[in-house]
């Protein structure tokens, strides 16, 4: 599937709402297919001496907040609508599973040969990955599609020791099986074993899991149900809620010079899908001026403000026309880009 990215919002800033509508016309299909084009045109012109595939993972990377998913500081999120700089740690839910998904890789082999782990990608048995300088192997299948991410030696849940309910005293706590559910022990005042755990008040019966709940307890006797077995937890396995000033800000990382011209194609892309022959004026000019844009960064004659691409000695490729050219990336020592 293809990942954008711009976002609606982006459009806004040269057309009104109302103007865009008319365009898409509900089918967000269209908005793929022009900034398809549009990226097209970009990496055709700027793929030989910039870095602009990186750029462009930059905004691509960006999705909607997932309550699963653990976000380190420096990550990005969208979240009501915006784009947010993760500011401090923000644990996703975790949960319970009695498999073991990842297993340290005892062969021999460098780390950084292998690639890094990812909560935004999926994982089949045999796949190798970098976790903090270890190298694991993944056991079982997981990752972001199949709604089940597993971070390697991120298991927050213990097993429990149950029994099989029988009519014998049991201590507070014990938990006991009985008629396919679970039961824990919570009074032992005046406790007759002889009642089962269904007609005693002395039983409390063990709920299912529920990943939409973040008020988990660490606790020996917070137990849960997770596919037939108890479980409680050891650390912390809610998620965090993202709340702006405290673990998020706005900050959009996207470079400004590619976000600006990929909608300036773009919409020139999404006029030509409903009336190439009638195209305003104002969408022409700006899509000549961005591929005029285009053109003279590829020939190097003016600073996209994106990193160039190096050599062997870590070098940037170099031209004859870059000998009196400007090369810093401080925008405010270029102060004719824009």
């Amino acid at each position: 599937m293809y990942r954008r990215f711009l976002n609606n919002d982006d459009y806004l800033s040269i057309i009104t709402q109302d103007a865009l509508s008319q365009l898409v016309r509900k089918n967000e299909n269209r908005y793929i297919q022009a900034e398809q084009a549009a990226e097209a045109s970009i990496t055709d012109y700027l793929s030989e001496n910039f870095e602009i595939e990186r750029e462009l993972e930059v905004g691509k990377r960006i999705q909607e907040y997932n309550r699963g998913i653990s976000y380190p500081p420096g990550a990005y999120f969208y979240f009501e609508g915006q784009i947010c700089e993760v500011i401090q740690a923000i644990n996703g839910f975790k949960a319970p599973t009695m498999w073991t998904y990842w297993k340290e890789y005892e062969g021999d082999i460098d780390p950084k040969s292998i690639p890094l782990y990812s909560q935004l990608n999926n994982y089949q048995p045999g796949d190798l990955i970098n976790y903090l300088g270890v190298v694991y192997i993944c056991e079982i299948r997981n990752g972001f599609d199949f709604g089940d991410i597993r971070i390697p030696c991120a298991n927050v849940w213990e097993l429990a020791i149950t029994y099989q309910w029988e009519a014998i005293p049991y201590n507070l706590w014990d938990v006991v099986e009985y008629e396919g559910q679970f039961f824990a022990l919570v009074s032992t005042n005046d406790f007759d074993p002889l009642v089962n755990p269904m007609e005693s008040d002395y039983w409390g019966l063990i709920g299912d899991y529920d990943n939409t709940i973040d008020t988990y307890e660490v606790s020996e006797h917070e137990y849960v149900v997770y596919q037939g077995t108890v479980y409680y937890p050891v650390v912390n396995p809610n998620a965090d809620a993202p709340e702006f000033g405290k673990n998020i800000r706005l900050h959009d990382p996207r470079n400004y010079n590619l976000k600006k011209h990929m909608v300036q194609l773009a919409l020139y892309e999404l006029h030509k899908l409903i009336s190439p022959n009638n195209i305003s004026s104002v969408r022409v000019d700006d899509y000549e001026h961005s591929m005029l844009w285009l053109k003279d960064a590829s020939r190097l004659k003016l600073n996209p403000q994106i990193p160039r691409k190096v050599d062997n000695k870590k070098e940037p490729l170099t031209d004859w026309q870059m000998a009196t050219f400007q090369t810093s990336y401080d925008p405010y020592q270029n102060p004719w880009q824009v």
